[in-house]
């Protein structure tokens, strides 16, 4: 029945898109577009989000098996809290011989901070386009929709046939633009629900473990009057 309906359905949408006008034509076919850059960017954020969480949970378990977490050893490259902990090792290393004074403890944790902030702005690289399409795509379509609408009662206007029948198909045609729209709102809509609740749980992860390695720094090199 399925089989049946899908063919019948596909062939209804195609009608509807050859009775849309011009511009409403044009709106779907940049809604097409955009539908596929949002499963990309949908696709492409969740593979880099869960090697992220994924990498992260096995790196604070080997960064806290440790008794000196600074003999990590071990390199997992998938995770911010590897490529944090790297950078503050660099920095200490450019310290010189410790113990370390004040002033270079908190130079170590600048380096550390500013890492973070860049690891974060990379988790967020492209949710701004799933953030665009929540909020243009339906407008989008309602463009569309609405310049269908008009150009249908134009067409009525011009050809005197006050009928329903006379507007109806191109009605059609443009509510065609609005339910696209929709189509690639909805899911983008979830998609940047979920993506930003998996960054939020990262950036947290990452805030603690900047803490976590500041604290090592002081234990492990110890501080001495500036």
């Amino acid at each position: 029945m399925n089989g049946l309906l899908l063919p019948i359905f596909l062939g209804n949408v195609m009608e509807m898109f050859n009775q849309s006008a011009l511009p409403g034509k044009l709106i779907i076919l940049l809604l097409f577009v955009s539908s596929v850059g949002v499963w990309y960017v949908m696709f492409t954020k969740m593979f880099q989000l869960s090697r992220a969480r994924l990498g992260s949970e096995r790196f604070l378990s080997l960064f806290r098996q440790k008794s000196n977490p600074f003999e990590q050893g071990r390199r997992i490259p998938e995770s911010p809290l590897n490529t944090i902990y790297e950078a503050g090792c660099a920095a200490i290393s450019t310290q010189g011989n410790p113990p370390l004074s004040v002033y270079q403890v908190e130079a170590v944790r600048a380096v550390v901070d500013r890492t973070m902030a860049d690891e974060a702005l990379l988790l967020e690289d492209g949710m701004g386009l799933l953030a665009t399409a929540v909020s243009a795509c339906p407008f989008l379509g309602l463009l569309g929709t609405v310049w269908g609408v008009m150009d249908a009662f134009g067409g009525m206007a011009a050809s005197g046939a006050a009928t329903l029948s006379a507007v109806a198909p191109g009605i059609a045609g443009a509510l065609l633009t609005t339910v696209v729209g929709l189509l690639v709102a909805l899911p983008s809509a979830i998609g940047y629900n979920l993506l930003t609740t998996r960054i939020r749980r990262l950036s947290v992860q990452m805030d603690n473990f900047v803490q976590e390695f500041g604290t090592a720094v002081q234990q492990h090199f110890g501080t001495t009057e500036a």
